[in-house]
């Protein structure tokens, strides 16, 4: 499989996001990819009214998602709000295959109430592990903080993903770039598999007093924990393959998830 890590600011209309992630996408397509993996809340930026953005995931902007998808013949993963009971919305991730359809969606488990912020003011947890086969290949989901949780990134390995797709806004802070990568690099090592992780970069067309929304660094890294892609921190287009052949041959001399000792934990 050919992935894109679409590395993209994200603005506080849903209209802008959406003509930026179509341009994403065609580009994409242009350089061959299979799949296009986009920042968490794609649909509006953190700092705006989430509950009046959010939208079901037959709306208009998954639609809209979708029949990029569908023009394009690149399959796509993203970060969307979509409505929650009373006032709280979910951190959807939504898989849509090359032909439109909507295969899957993933909603947060692991909400951000830490280092200051308390994203369970606005968001409502998800309860379901995810993993979808698109564009040939098992794919497990995981959401920006969900990256500290070990034994989610874990679970999705022994459910069968080939590969770990992590939409993020990975916000700014003391040491909180090193932990992004260490983090990243931890899932793919300690389960011997692919992990590619889109992230946002802040948006120039909004006024900096908002908050930041993301430090980018957008990774792709390999079953040895390789980062293949590592795009920094501006707006980018990241293309590379996933190998399950070197995924196999990596299990081969360092079989550490059939050592697992389950028994006893």
């Amino acid at each position: 499989m050919r992935v894109a890590l679409c590395q993209l600011p994200v603005a506080s209309q849903p209209a802008a996001n959406l003509h930026r992630m179509e341009l994403a996408l065609t580009s994409a397509s242009e350089q061959g990819s299979d799949l296009a993996i986009f920042p968490e809340g794609s649909l509006v930026r953190f700092s705006a009214d989430l509950r009046a953005a959010a939208e079901p995931l037959d709306g208009p902007f998954c639609t809209g998602l979708a029949a990029a998808a569908r023009n394009t013949g690149v399959a796509v993963i993203a970060g969307v709000f979509e409505p929650a009971p009373g006032s709280l919305v979910y951190n959807t991730t939504v898989v849509i295959d090359s032909a439109g359809q909507l295969l899957a969606a993933y909603r947060k488990i692991h909400l951000f109430d830490a280092l200051g912020q308390r994203e369970s003011d606005t968001v409502a947890p998800g309860s379901d592990l995810v993993v979808a086969e698109v564009a040939g290949l098992k794919v497990g989901l995981l959401t920006c903080y969900d990256v500290r949780f070990p034994e989610l990134a874990r679970a999705l390995a022994v459910m069968g993903a080939d590969l770990i797709a992590i939409p993020s806004a990975w916000a700014a802070g003391l040491f909180k770039e090193e932990h992004w990568i260490t983090l990243v690099r931890a899932r793919a090592i300690e389960n011997t598999i692919w992990v590619a992780a889109a992230g946002q970069v802040p948006d120039p067309e909004e006024p900096a007093t908002r908050a930041p929304t993301g430090v980018g660094r957008s990774l792709l890294v390999d079953p040895m924990g390789t980062a293949r892609i590592d795009l920094g921190s501006r707006p980018d287009i990241g293309v590379g393959n996933i190998d399950t052949k070197l995924t196999a041959e990596v299990r081969s001399v360092l079989p550490c998830l059939e050592h697992r000792r389950p028994e006893l934990f």
